[in-house]
């Protein structure tokens, strides 16, 4: 297999152009160097802890129809850090990539980012007008958590990307 330089960093395999490489050098330091990349490594598994929690909760519910008030508080506090992440990522984009959002390195992340957050706030507004039966919210919440396993997925997937390309420059 034949690997050409197309441009600094990148190379082509077999005549194809190369994908271009998730972080630049210049990234990639401010990514190692900023706080923020800690903050989001502390809030990504507390918020999927609370994820299931909060899944296991809400199938009980609608399995038993017991524990509603648990499942409900599980969800308010799965949505606040839902949002606390989407703040907190916003600046480490910031700071990484000179943007809060949709950077081209994660912009189909954000993109569905914005799917989980506005299905959440469907289950926060309904919840807080009344808008909806119990049952309604947590079918509500289990949308919102269906996007949210493919939104995590797709951030696992960039973060085993920058890992390759790291093992591969080294």
């Amino acid at each position: 297999m034949s690997v050409t330089s197309t441009a600094p960093g990148n190379t082509a395999v077999r005549g194809r152009p190369a994908a271009r490489r998730l972080y630049s050098d210049a990234e990639r330091a401010r990514r190692d160097s900023t706080r923020w990349t800690l903050v989001q490594g502390i809030l990504a598994p507390v918020q999927f802890l609370v994820f299931l929690i909060s899944l296991g909760l809400v199938l009980r519910y609608l399995v038993t129809g017991a524990g509603y008030d648990a499942a409900t508080l599980s969800i308010v506090i799965k949505t606040v850090l839902l949002i606390t992440i989407m703040i907190t990522g916003a600046i480490w984009e910031k700071v990484v990539f000179g943007q809060y959002l949709f950077a081209p390195a994660f912009f189909w992340e954000d993109v569905f980012s914005f799917g989980v957050i506005a299905l959440h706030c469907w289950y926060m507004v309904a919840l807080l007008t009344g808008a909806m039966d119990p049952m309604s919210l947590m079918y509500v919440a289990l949308a919102a958590y269906a996007a949210y396993v493919v939104n995590a997925g797709q951030f696992l997937w960039k973060l085993r990307m920058a890992r390759l390309d790291a093992e591969a420059r080294a």
